[in-house]
């Protein structure tokens, strides 16, 4: 592995509490065919396990080994170089398949799909087309994954578990009209967003409820062997209809409050208890989660693996789908707010339709493009403005946000995640951990194995001494559970004030003042994430277990670079970009990092996009709910 001359150990004054920032900154034929063969068999399999987002049939992802034997010209290259290389690869091959016209989209659908496309599929390629779209038929996998399972209830039974009569929230859709129907508070305001994008394409949707979830946390659990058993059969029935059996027009619903003749559906929601071992339920019978119980929250330490990740090429993200999957990774349990106390469980194992803006890679939830990304709010939003060039950014990385990810308290904070990041990002924790004079009860990391990632400052003495130069990564409010009864300041928190130091927010255009910008969860997926890509024009460092709509659209080391969720490849990742003595090369990657994520936004993430997302979603629940479903479809002269 290669590794940078930098000496890391640039003198500096550490900042006390964690938080700040410091300013002091063979014959000749025959080894041509072999390097040939090697080259086309290595992007092969990159390109496989890069991008492998895609549900299997058994709710498993395999686990593909990258073949990382070097040709002879690239023997020292860093294993993020490679990551790169190859993710530039996988991009060209997405974009090769883009459908140009609506015949091509059609064919491509059926390829991928095993169905016709749904009823009125050329009026929403027409829409992509006169956006400027660009529509490559892998960027919707994640409706299918949603939605496969659901084709195992009768629609009838649907139409039960998704109406006005069943849920607290749903936007209806009723003769090209959209109404909003909520009975409890909506805090965030996540419904007038989501029904604001229903109301401008209602002109032409079918009828349909849609169920919403306006909690930050996913919400529905079904067990793996009922999902198993539900894919492999939706699998078994899918087919082409053919033309003759062909019915192109929805049949639409009942009236908007008619009760289901069965009676509404009993959803049986859990409203206690831990979620580490609702969700190890859904993990295969084989993977490494599956037997695993939880931690004892109040009781046990952290367990944070300190060699390179599991599944990780040279303990950097190579697989962008098994990084985030928690069945993969049981040591999450006890790393993360989700599996230590959630804010609010309020979750199923019954298999509903739910909308919502993110889920955990085992949630059942349908998702859509969240509301904070359809929201024009300077928080989410920035000002709508760009950050400068890349020349003109300071050479760091800055963060700032608010201590949740659940309700920490003065025996379980330790094991969160945002408590974890902020320390380790921080010169003086990080030092103090090197010296040994971090006290136990205030530890939340550990840092890698010596000799692992290749750091040279370790060696050197002072990893925490040159992080205090690059990184300016505080905490803005500590959100004690429960607030302290004498102190009303949620900036104060006795258990947790030893070890951070509360600093001013950053507006989020201030921000973009700097060329690495870390993203990590917070109750669940950043609502900052789409800004930051669209706007800042920095490196996006971004850390989720969340799926969101978008991941079949976005390439890990080419739009954004991944970090694991135990952020233990943190610091080789900046030493890769902010300290290899290589006359400026690796940042010269980082700037194509951060313009590829910049360019690519603004032709994949705009709001038509989420749009045309959220259109197509509902053209296929609706023909789901339909009595009709086994025969609808869209069809033209070309392909009867």
């Amino acid at each position: 592995m290669h590794t940078s001359n930098a000496d890391l150990m640039t003198p500096v004054k550490l900042t006390g509490k964690y938080g700040g920032f410091s300013s002091a900154c063979l014959g000749g034929n025959r080894i041509l065919k072999y390097l040939i063969l090697a080259t086309i068999t290595l992007t092969c399999t990159f390109v496989y396990f890069i991008y492998d987002n895609h549900t299997s049939a058994e709710r498993v992802d395999k686990i593909h080994a990258f073949d990382a034997s070097p040709s002879v010209s690239q023997e020292h290259e860093h294993p993020i170089g490679k990551l790169i290389r190859y993710a530039q690869a996988e991009q060209g091959r997405l974009l090769s398949r883009q459908s140009h016209d609506l015949s091509t989209a059609v064919i491509r659908y059926q390829e991928r799909r095993g169905r016709r496309p749904p009823p009125d599929f050329n009026a929403w390629f027409d829409y992509a087309q006169k956006h400027d779209a660009i529509i490559v038929e892998e960027f919707f996998d994640r409706i299918y994954d949603d939605l496969n399972p659901f084709w195992t209830l009768e629609p009838r039974e649907l139409r039960r578990r998704s109406g006005p009569w069943a849920h607290e929230h749903v936007i209806s859709v009723r003769n090209r009209k959209a109404i909003l129907k909520t009975t409890h508070a909506d805090p965030m305001g996540r419904m007038p967003q989501w029904h604001r994008v229903v109301e401008e394409l209602a002109q032409w949707l079918p009828d349909v409820d849609l169920p919403v979830n306006v909690m930050d946390e996913s919400r529905l659990l079904v067990p793996w062997k009922e999902i198993n058993e539900r894919v492999r059969k939706e699998a078994a029935e899918r087919r082409v209809v053919p033309p003759s059996e062909v019915r192109t027009e929805f049949t639409g619903l009942p009236a908007l409050d008619a009760e289901p003749e069965d009676g509404p559906y009993d959803v049986r929601w859990i409203g206690e208890g831990s979620y580490w071992d609702l969700l190890r339920q859904t993990c295969p019978p084989d993977s490494p989660s599956r037997n695993i119980p939880p931690i004892d929250i109040y009781h046990d330490a952290i367990d944070m693996p300190i060699a390179y990740p599991r599944h990780s090429f040279s303990g950097y993200v190579q697989n962008w789908t098994l990084s985030k999957d928690s069945c993969q990774h049981p040591h999450l349990r006890s790393l993360h707010g989700t599996f230590i106390e959630p804010v609010s469980i309020n979750t199923t194992q019954s298999l509903i339709p739910l909308f919502g803006g993110c889920k955990l890679r085992q949630n059942n939830d349908i998702l859509f493009p969240p509301a904070m990304y359809l929201s024009t709010e300077e928080l989410y939003a920035g000002r709508g403005d760009r950050g400068p060039d890349w020349t003109q950014k300071k050479d760091g990385v800055v963060w700032r946000g608010v201590a949740s990810g659940g309700r920490n308290k003065a025996e379980t904070w330790t094991h969160f995640h945002r408590h974890r990041y902020v320390q380790m990002l921080n010169g003086t924790a990080v030092h103090e951990s090197e010296t040994g004079s971090l006290p136990a009860e205030g530890t939340t990391f550990k840092l890698p194995t010596q000799g692992h990632y290749s750091l040279v400052a370790p060696r050197n003495g002072s990893l925490g001494g040159w992080l205090s130069t690059v990184t300016d990564v505080a905490f803005t409010r500590l959100e004690c559970f429960p607030l302290p009864p004498t102190s009303a300041d949620e900036k104060l928190c006795p258990y947790t004030n030893p070890y951070f130091e509360v600093r001013p927010p950053i507006p989020m255009h201030a921000q973009y003042g700097f060329k690495y910008l870390p993203d990590v969860d917070g109750n669940s997926y950043s609502g900052r994430f789409r800004a930051f890509l669209h706007d800042s024009g920095s490196v996006v460092l971004k850390a989720t277990l969340y799926d969101e709509w978008h991941d079949s659209r976005l390439m890990p080391w080419l739009h954004f670079v991944p970090l694991d969720n135990t952020f233990i490849d943190v610091y080789g990742i900046l030493q890769f970009f902010l300290a290899a003595e290589d006359n400026g090369v690796h940042e010269k990657l980082a700037e194509r990092i951060a313009r590829e994520g910049r360019v690519w936004a603004d032709k994949v993430l705009r709001r038509a996009d989420m749009a045309l997302y959220m259109w197509r979603l509902i053209l296929e629940f609706a023909r789901l709910c339909d009595d009709r479903r086994d025969v609808l479809g869209w069809i033209d002269d070309l392909h009867s």
